[in-house]
């Protein structure tokens, strides 16, 4: 068992920044894909960035290309998700995930992953 735990958030205004990290409690996360999902209101979760299985290799969503920055060490605890030149449309709840059997080309799936933190709400408002 994973237990995940998210920290950062909050509200922010359009073209600002914000950090947050996820963090496995008792354990490392080395040897796990740890990613980064997000749900608008209304809206399917949606991926938004994560960190490799096997390494500390790290993949994005389109719409966050250039503005967040997924970071983490070997040990992958804990995953930081820096959020730069934040929008509007960036604005929900932000989710942490992590699998020990997520393989390259399923990172960017839900179903891939097996144990997910509490959530964070985002705002960027004016």
């Amino acid at each position: 068992q994973v237990q995940l735990v998210q920290s950062g958030g909050g509200l922010v205004q359009p073209g600002g920044s914000l950090e947050m990290s996820c963090k496995a409690s008792e354990r490392t996360l080395r040897g796990y894909a740890v990613a980064w999902f997000r749900q608008a209101p209304g809206k399917e979760r949606e991926f938004v960035a994560a960190v490799s299985r096997t390494d500390t290799s790290t993949y994005y969503g389109e719409s966050v290309k250039g503005r967040f920055t997924v970071s983490t060490s070997n040990a992958k605890n804990p995953v930081s998700l820096r959020m730069n030149s934040l929008k509007p449309e960036d604005t929900g709840v932000y989710y942490c995930a992590a699998g020990n059997r997520v393989i390259t080309s399923a990172l960017m799936s839900r179903g891939a992953y097996d144990w997910w933190g509490h959530g964070t709400q985002v705002t960027v408002s004016s």
